[in-house]
């Protein structure tokens, strides 16, 4: 366990997806109480219950809401803080991936994807950071992807949003560094996840493990003095 780590409050979106689901089992490994959130009601349950299972003496809750709706991010921001008095770590794991071809995407895709993969990262970013400031002590993960860094065809809106995700996670390097708090843009390949099998023309065998990603995460995190990464690319052996 890092002890750095341990005892420290933690707030997941996506928490129920194939990487947020890992990234939540080893912030508990570590001890860090945490707060999960994703769409499905039952899906965070029965990870609240998981963890509870395999880590005692850490506090977990969890709040289901729909981060495209503004007032439903509001509603998780009361629920979060009446679970916890701050959040010292936030990972904004939550994502879509829309595959459509320029010329049938529609504005209403432009403002979910946006919605959900920027701006709700934006306003839970800007409500905690508050608290980590006043700590001076905070870390904030932004979960990108390779798109941050590359066009794909089929993929404009996605792309889109995560070079933005990416722009934002380099301002708050930025501006919070000074207040010990710190930002990461993690941005992997293709992972083995059931977002991945959408991925079509790659071997899905080849993709990334999503444990070995949170573990990484993890451990970037915990490192306390001068040194820090940023960006983190992740990529696969079988790519250039």
């Amino acid at each position: 366990m890092n002890q750095i780590l341990h005892g420290k409050n933690c707030l997941i979106t996506g928490a129920t997806g194939g990487l947020g689901k890992e990234i939540a089992k080893e912030f508990a490994k570590n001890g860090c109480n945490l707060f999960l959130t994703g769409r499905n009601n039952e899906k965070l349950s029965s990870l609240k219950n998981e963890l509870e299972n395999d880590v005692s003496e850490i506090k977990i809750d969890f709040e289901d809401a729909d981060l495209s709706d503004a007032d439903e991010i509001q509603k998780l921001i009361e629920k979060v803080k009446g679970a916890f008095s701050n959040i010292d770590i936030l990972v904004n794991c939550a994502g879509v991936f829309p595959v459509k071809l320029l010329s049938d995407s529609t504005v209403e895709d432009f403002e979910n994807c946006f919605s959900v993969n920027v701006k709700a990262a934006f306003v839970l970013c800007k409500e905690f950071s508050q608290g980590m400031i006043s700590k001076k002590w905070g870390r904030i993960v932004n979960i990108a992807s390779s798109s941050a860094y590359a066009g794909f065809k089929n993929t404009s809106i996605y792309c889109s949003s995560k070079h933005a995700l990416l722009g934002l996670s380099r301002s708050l390097h930025s501006e919070l560094k000074e207040y010990n708090v710190r930002t990461f843009c993690v941005s992997p390949g293709s992972i083995k996840t059931p977002m991945g099998k959408s991925v079509t023309g790659q071997n899905y065998e080849t993709f990334l493990n999503p444990n070995e990603i949170a573990e990484l995460i993890v451990h970037l995190v915990s490192f306390d003095n001068e040194m820090i990464s940023q960006e983190i690319q992740l990529s696969r052996m079988d790519q250039q």
